[in-house]
This record gives C-alpha cells, sequence and structure tokens, in this order.
C-alpha cells in the first residue's frame, strides 16, 4: 500500500485510521502555532515593555518609562499602614472580596473624583479594578465585537493601543494640536465611519496631560466634544490617570462631570500613590456596571483585597492631598529640568510639547530622522526613550518620540538630554554626508511666547495643525 507523503490528507474512501496527524505552520518554533486564536495574531511587545532590559542598566539614563516616584511617599508610615492592616484585619485583607470592589474604597473613590467636578457619582457605579489597564480592558470586552470602529487621539497610549488590538477592533486616530483633540477633525471622523458602514464603538481620550502627547484638551473644546457626542451619540471612554497633577491650575472639570450617560470614565491610584498596588477603578451607569461587574468576576473574579484596604486606609489616615501637592512640585521641578535642557541643547528643527502636567513631552526629530532606526544608537550612547512607532495603530509616528521625565533626578535629566541631543546630532551629520536631508531653517521664538509648539505633533496627516517653530 502507497503511503502518503507527511500532511497529506488521504483522498475519499481511504482509511479513517489512516489520516495522517495536522502539521503546524512552523513546527520548529512553535508547535502550537496553528492553535492559536485569531485574536493573537497581531500581538506585540509594546515599544515600552521592550526597553526594560535595558533601562534597568545603572549606566542608562531612562527617559522612557513613566514611573512614578514612590521614593516621594512616606514609607516608613505606608509600610507600618499596611503591616498593620495585616495583622489586625488578615481575616478581611487576606480573604476573597467583591467584585465590584471593597464599599469603603469606592466611597473614598467618589471623594477622590469630586475634587474634578465629579460630585454626583454613587459608589453603587463604581468597580474597583486591578489598575486602569484592566477598566480599560473590561469597558473593550463589554462593547467591542471584532471588526468595531474605536475612535483615538493620534498619538494615543499605547496600553490602549494593545487592548484594542487583542479585542480586534480597528482604531482610527484622530488629529491633535496644542489644545488637545480637534473638535472638527472628530466630526470628520464620524461622517466618515458612518459613510462607510463602520460601527463606532466609543471614543477613547485621554484628556488631562496626555499620554504620550504631553497636552491637555481646552476647556471649549470639552464643550464642543460633548456637543458632538450628543449629536452623534458618541459613548466617550474618559481616561484620567494625570488629572490632579497638574503644575499650574486646579485639576480641570472632567468630561463625566458634564454628562453621567455619555461618559464612562477610568481612574487609577498608580499616579497619586503606588503603581504597585494595581487599584484602578471605573466609574459607569449602572446598566454598564453590571456588565462590568460580571467581566471582572470571569477575568479575576474579584480585585485583590489587601491593595483595596491599603489604598482605602491611605485615604483614611493619610494626608494624601497634601502628598499629591509634593509629587506635582516634584514632578515640575523635574518638567522644567526637561524643558531647560531640550532649549539649550537640541539641534535645530527639533520640535516638541509643554506640558503643563502630567509626566511626559513628545519631542519631533528634524526632518527625516527616525526614531526607531535610532534607538539603538541612543542605548549605545546610554540614553533611552520611546519611539513614537508604538503610539500608532497604524504604523505612524516614527519622526517622533516621547520623553519622561517623571522619574530621574534633574540632574540625570540634563544629562540624558545632552546624550540625546549627541545622538541626534550624529544623525544628522550622517545624513548631511549623503546629502538626503534638510534639517530645516532655525526661526527664533520670542521668549515670551510659550516654546512648545511643533510643525507637527500628530503624524504627517495632519502638519496644518500646528505652528511651524524651534522649542
Amino acid at each position: 500500500m502507497a503511503t502518503l507523503p507527511p500532511g497529506v490528507p488521504p483522498g475519499p474512501g481511504a482509511n479513517a485510521h489512516l489520516h495522517s496527524p495536522v502539521v503546524p505552520r512552523h513546527p520548529r518554533l512553535d508547535p502550537l502555532a496553528d492553535r492559536y486564536a485569531a485574536r493573537t495574531h497581531g500581538m506585540k511587545t509594546s515599544e515600552i515593555r521592550a526597553l526594560f532590559s535595558v533601562v534597568s542598566r545603572p549606566e542608562v539614563v531612562s527617559l522612557a518609562g513613566g514611573m512614578p516616584a514612590v521614593t516621594a511617599l512616606p514609607l516608613d508610615a505606608v509600610g507600618s499602614m499596611i503591616g498593620d492592616l495585616v495583622s489586625g484585619m488578615g481575616a478581611q485583607t487576606l480573604q476573597y472580596g467583591s467584585g465590584q470592589g471593597d464599599p469603603r474604597l469606592r466611597e473614598r473613590i467618589c471623594d477622590v473624583m469630586a475634587l474634578e467636578g465629579i460630585t454626583d457619582a454613587s459608589p453603587s457605579e463604581v468597580v474597583v479594578t486591578v489598575g486602569s489597564q484592566q477598566g480599560l480592558d473590561l469597558v473593550t470586552r463589554v462593547f467591542c465585537d471584532p471588526g468595531d470602529v474605536v475612535l483615538a487621539e493620534g498619538p494615543s497610549y499605547v496600553g490602549a493601543l494593545g487592548v484594542f488590538q487583542s479585542s480586534e477592533a480597528r482604531v482610527r486616530h484622530v488629529p491633535m494640536d496644542d489644545d488637545g483633540l480637534i473638535p472638527e477633525a472628530l466630526e470628520q471622523a464620524l461622517l466618515e465611519c458612518r459613510a462607510n458602514g463602520d460601527r463606532v464603538k466609543f471614543l477613547y481620550t485621554v484628556p488631562n496631560y496626555h499620554n504620550p502627547a504631553g497636552v491637555t484638551l481646552s476647556e471649549p473644546r470639552r464643550e464642543q466634544i460633548m456637543a458632538i457626542a450628543d449629536r452623534y451619540d458618541l459613548l466617550i471612554v474618559e481616561d484620567n490617570p494625570y488629572g490632579l497633577l497638574g503644575f499650574d491650575r486646579e485639576p480641570m472639570r472632567a468630561l463625566r462631570a458634564r454628562n453621567s450617560q455619555r461618559v464612562v470614565y477610568l481612574g487609577s491610584f498608580s499616579k497619586t500613590f503606588s503603581p504597585g498596588l494595581r487599584v484602578g477603578w471605573v466609574l459607569a451607569p449602572l446598566a454598564v456596571r453590571e456588565k462590568l461587574v460580571l467581566a471582572t468576576e470571569a477575568q479575576v473574579l474579584c480585585p485583590p483585597s489587601l491593595t483595596q484596604y491599603a489604598v482605602a486606609r491611605y485615604l483614611d489616615t493619610q494626608p494624601w492631598r497634601e502628598q499629591i501637592k509634593l509629587f506635582t512640585e516634584l514632578y515640575r521641578e523635574r518638567r522644567d529640568a526637561c524643558l531647560e535642557s531640550l532649549e539649550a541643547m537640541m539641534p535645530a528643527g527639533t520640535t516638541w510639547t509643554r506640558p503643563e502636567g502630567g509626566f511626559y513631552v513628545w519631542l519631533k526629530l528634524p526632518h527625516g530622522l527616525d526614531s526607531k532606526l535610532m534607538q539603538p544608537r541612543a542605548v549605545n550612547a546610554h540614553v533611552a526613550y520611546v519611539p513614537g512607532i508604538g503610539f500608532y495603530a497604524d504604523g505612524g509616528g516614527r519622526e517622533y518620540m516621547r520623553l519622561s521625565y517623571c522619574y530621574p533626578e534633574p540632574d540625570q535629566i540634563r544629562e540624558g538630554v545632552r546624550r540625546l541631543a549627541r545622538v541626534i546630532e550624529a544623525e544628522l551629520d550622517l545624513h548631511s554626508t549623503f546629502d538626503s536631508v534638510d534639517t530645516g531653517t532655525f526661526r527664533a521664538v520670542p521668549r515670551a511666547v510659550p516654546n512648545h509648539t511643533a510643525e507637527n505633533l500628530v503624524g504627517p496627516a495632519n502638519s496644518d495643525h500646528f505652528e511651524d517653530g524651534r522649542a
């Protein structure tokens, strides 16, 4: 009897017991390759996670990861507080809890949100999550089917793009400028999606001290965007981890404070207390809350009890408002060190944003340079940043990079910017040698004018939205 080649199924009439096994497409790399769900095919390591092994090296100045300065916390007091919780309330703190989260913590979360004008929130509308990242994942699971469209700023938070991709949603970027998301561009995107028959499930936005762009949605635009949402029956997912970390103003009134049914709000204690505790929350209308709790129970059963009790006790017993002020003063000093160094050292043709809070500066390289291709040379010069390509779903952003000033000390920031400037200058020299780049013409900006505008903050398609100028 003839033997069939491996992997070739027998023809009609062949004995069933002679069926050949299925041969994976990549048996040497992964014998389970043919068994993965379709949603896994686009998964990839984020540009930030890929840098972890590099930024941990002591000789590298990291302007990459957005790690809060937790050493500014009263660590002795926090440690004693957590120890007391375990010794005095171990039967509660080490046990399973509610899928919605601890009731006391949900009450205190409402107190925190009141600082941003959300004064009508009920603890029953709050779902505690394992960081706001899980909150965004739950919201996306509840609302998005494969092929649905999510509108998001361009650039957008890399962790959100990963969530949308894993849910097989399609991301359409909406341009930004110095005042945040452009309302006219949002309306145009909605009209085009409607004409194409696309199902837009929600707008995802980081309105305050944007990650990665560093800009803040202006007050007039907040009203415009809410009006557009009403006209087009658009749900808004407001992600606001940085809202209390403004340097020169009181917290801005949240989008959720303007419409309780149109906005799902994501919050986090990672930036104002501790990222290691992984405590965030979602504020949503009651019907949505029910779905989120069910999704939580299916995913993690319940958020960790110990970390919830720790955050609630911190808010009850520690001067957390004063601690936030201390954080903002520390981050303002580091922001200033970053901006002053950029102005003093960067070559002509380099532009960047001037954040009023939060953790990030968004830098645009001189014409023709590629932050992704330049990255190995920067690491070799012992400085790290995040290439802009990681913040676009469509592969754009190669001429941009995100710089984070929250973690290094001011002197380290200055040294990191000095190293980065030398790398950029070397790249310009290399391109000049081959006469392949126009580095642009220096145009002085008056000292009285904020030096944070960029020729194009968000990508090649949106170059009309920014002034030209060197920061």
